[in-house]
């Protein structure tokens, strides 16, 4: 699609919009510098994740981690930990992968070339041309849904953007469209334009510094534009997951213990849990039984608060169990923490809840996730292990 009958009228427009972007640009940790590590770093962590979300992080994990070579150097296990509540694991572990690569293959330099970045660990299309753009003033477009919708809105482009032929049409509409002498600035631009003004509901079309060029707003559709995504249906799913305790104030976490570990707790430090259907004490129960292979006396499981999480179409039910042990049972890949220690070790966002409930519940230290004051313990569960 040719959006300006002329150069002149292109220029114009490329002018309009970073003018606005350098007068009202936010003015987020990242863009202090153009040090293409500190790039890289915001751009994984802001992948599928709201700024407001990344903002207590970035500045905390570059403060331990403050080149990519400390990174390099730093065990995984410690990564985890500094990026654990921040989801979507599998960024830090790809991170932490490509940093190692990086030092040993480019002397510590992000690679300049589109080839060779696209060649790490955890870099897409959409990566490298931001952080190549924005630090090495690479002439590389980015295409996101901020900038597909802006995009797609200026040509009142119509249907799902995510289909592959249109996707790539909006790439080479970005290319092309892209002010070759400030390319980073210019993605940036776009990327604000599309989280601030161009938003998906309700457009504030009359803030719009390229408002004039929308053919979608002088058509009257920039508020169906672009069309909606078709959602999976939701799928509720309940987890059932024991806090045993033994008298010290110690419990038992477990590392890739199967079932659930990828999706809900990334494969990091969590408590035993199994998906449960209808009798939620009994079947953890009968899944403490068998993980541990108990031979003990009774043991009663109290049931704590449920906690609601969510992980993309999956709502999830946690429902945390408080077992009292006088000796915490041993088991392949487990750890005896601390319950008030847990928030040293990398854990996910579920596993910090399952705790938070354990520790509202009537633990004696004060919770590292939850500051709420103490509930009454819930009265006992009949369900009980080694019967």
């Amino acid at each position: 699609m040719k959006f300006f009958p002329s150069r002149r009228a292109r220029t114009a427009f490329q002018r309009r919009l970073l003018d606005w972007f350098r007068a009202h640009r936010r003015d987020l940790p990242w863009r202090a510098s153009h040090d293409p590590y500190r790039v890289w770093v915001a751009e994984i962590m802001l992948q599928q994740t709201r700024i407001a979300a990344v903002l207590p992080y970035y500045g905390r994990f570059l403060k331990i981690f403050p080149t990519v070579e400390s990174l390099a150097r730093a065990p995984q296990e410690k990564v985890l930990k500094f990026w654990s509540g921040l989801g979507y694991y599998s960024r830090a572990r790809n991170l932490h992968r490509a940093a190692r690569e990086v030092v040993a293959r480019h002397d510590g330099k992000f690679p300049r070339s589109l080839e060779e970045a696209l060649a790490l660990p955890g870099i897409g299309r959409y990566t490298a041309a931001a952080v190549l753009s924005i630090a090495y003033d690479a002439p590389l477009a980015v295409l996101d849904g901020n900038v597909a919708r802006v995009l797609a809105r200026l040509g009142a482009i119509r249907g799902d953007l995510r289909a592959p032929a249109r996707w790539r049409g909006l790439g080479t509409l970005a290319q092309t469209l892209l002010a070759t002498q400030a390319p980073g600035d210019w993605n940036q631009a776009l990327m604000e334009l599309g989280e601030t003004v161009c938003t998906p509901q309700n457009p504030r079309c009359a803030a719009c510094p390229v408002s004039r060029a929308c053919r979608s707003r002088s058509l009257g559709l920039a508020d169906r534009i672009p069309a909606p995504r078709r959602k999976p249906a939701p799928v509720k799913i309940r987890i059932a997951a024991a806090i045993l305790r033994d008298p010290r104030g110690r419990t038992i976490l477990l590392r890739d213990p199967g079932a659930h570990d990828h999706v809900l707790f990334s494969r990091m430090w969590q408590f035993p849990a199994v998906e449960v259907a209808r009798h939620a004490a009994g079947e953890l129960a009968a899944h403490l039984r068998e993980l541990f292979a108990l031979r003990c006396a009774p043991l009663s499981l109290e049931p704590l608060p449920a906690v609601r999480h969510g992980v993309t179409f999956r709502s999830i039910t946690l429902l945390p169990f408080l077992a009292r042990v006088e000796r915490l049972p041993a088991a392949p890949r487990s750890r005896a923490v601390a319950l008030h220690r847990l928030g040293r070790l990398p854990v996910s966002s579920a596993t910090r809840k399952i705790a938070a409930a354990a520790i509202v519940a009537g633990a004696r230290h004060v919770s590292p996730f939850d500051s709420a004051p103490p509930r009454p313990p819930q009265p006992p569960n009949p369900a009980v292990l080694g019967s």
